[in-house]
């Protein structure tokens, strides 16, 4: 009896000692929230900042892949949730999950600028949102104040920081002399745009800032230092990811939130790939406009689909035209996997698959 004790007792201290063991890592867990956006940033001090909540269409499924991972992370509340800008595939999931866990600052850029779906929202739903909490509107060159990490926003409502502000930054850019421009539409160069530094660790989250905008922030000198990890990638469509953004910031590692019939299209595969000194690129979803042509081994892909096809298509596809006659993407509302990012003070870090335990580590 007195060793079953004994036992029972060296348990429970070895899982309070677990529990409360310090942090001492950066986490970043990039939800799959099928195409849209949400990052979720976890301090060594527990601090969190969430940037965007998923799909309007999956708000209930969206929000619960949310909660996984602040569950995961041990949170009980949401320091800073950034809303990037005002489209349902980033704003979606924001009123279920708020009904979850308290949100203590919501953050901006301001009033939408692009009627619709996302100008009905603002006006009808945020509001009641950060009502209950604090309301900041981003403005370029301010901080998100954490203990443990440098939040600097670098781009909001179209305007951004100076080439001086950033340690690192103000450096020539030979991709400008070869830029190419694309259409966009009204909110995605508004978007709410983060650089973070975490010890000698950088990374970069731009929202869905679009062509123009990377020129404008990466010509005729950058504004951004270069980063070990770049996220988003604006899901890898083609009206962003210009090697004038990518390749400036010369990324070790790339982590795109694509669906599997949006973005990683070819032209912006080739522009990641072509990067000087990549490593690898992470992708939330296999991509069907990449194929296999374009497409990373499977161990860096975190999700798949409910109905696997019979081969797997060795071309890309182009993207069928948009509207109601366009055939239903493939549907993956099973079980979801993040990737997760732990990140050393000294810049190293670790990225991990969930769906099949695949971890590398980047040394300095």
């Amino acid at each position: 009896m007195r060793l079953i004790t004994a036992a029972i007792s060296a348990l429970l201290l070895s899982v309070a000692s677990a529990v409360a063991q310090p942090r001492t890592t950066l986490d970043i867990y990039v939800v799959d929230v099928e195409g849209g956006n949400a990052t979720l940033f976890v301090t060594p001090s527990g601090e969190s900042v969430l940037i965007d909540t998923g799909n309007a269409n999956g708000a209930v499924r969206d929000a619960g892949r949310i909660m996984d991972a602040v569950r995961d992370a041990r949170l009980t509340q949401i320091d800073h949730l950034i809303l990037t800008h005002y489209h349902a595939d980033h704003f979606g999931g924001m009123e279920e999950l708020s009904k979850q866990i308290p949100v203590r600052e919501f953050i901006d850029h301001g009033p939408n600028v692009q009627p619709g779906a996302g100008a009905d929202w603002e006006r009808d739903v945020y509001p009641r949102l950060y009502a209950r909490a604090k309301h900041t509107i981003a403005k370029a060159g301010q901080r998100i104040t954490l203990k443990d990490v440098d939040w600097r926003i670098v781009a909001s409502a179209g305007g951004m920081i100076s080439p001086t502000t950033l340690p690192g930054a103000n450096g020539a850019n030979p991709e400008c002399a070869r830029f190419q421009p694309f259409d966009n539409n009204m909110e995605d160069p508004m978007s709410v745009a983060s650089y973070i530094t975490f010890g000698q660790f950088h990374t970069a989250h731009l929202g869905d800032l679009t062509r123009d905008m990377e020129f404008k922030l990466m010509c005729p000198v950058t504004r951004l230092p270069q980063v070990d990890l770049f996220l988003g990638l604006h899901h890898g469509v083609e009206s962003s990811n210009s090697p004038v953004m990518i390749h400036a910031l010369h990324p070790r590692v790339a982590i795109m939130n694509n669906g599997t019939r949006k973005g990683g299209d070819p032209r912006t595969m080739m522009s990641i790939h072509t990067s000087p000194g990549l490593e690898d690129l992470w992708q939330i979803h296999f991509s069907q406009l990449s194929g296999q042509e374009y497409t990373q081994p499977g161990m860096f892909i975190a999700n798949l689909i409910d109905e696997q096809p019979a081969a797997m298509p060795v071309a890309a596809i182009d993207a069928p035209p948009p509207g109601a006659a366009a055939p239903p993407a493939p549907v993956h509302n099973g079980k979801a996997y993040w990737i997760k990012v732990s990140a050393q003070r000294d810049g190293s870090f670790t990225v991990t698959n969930q769906r099949n335990g695949f971890t590398k580590t980047y040394g300095r």
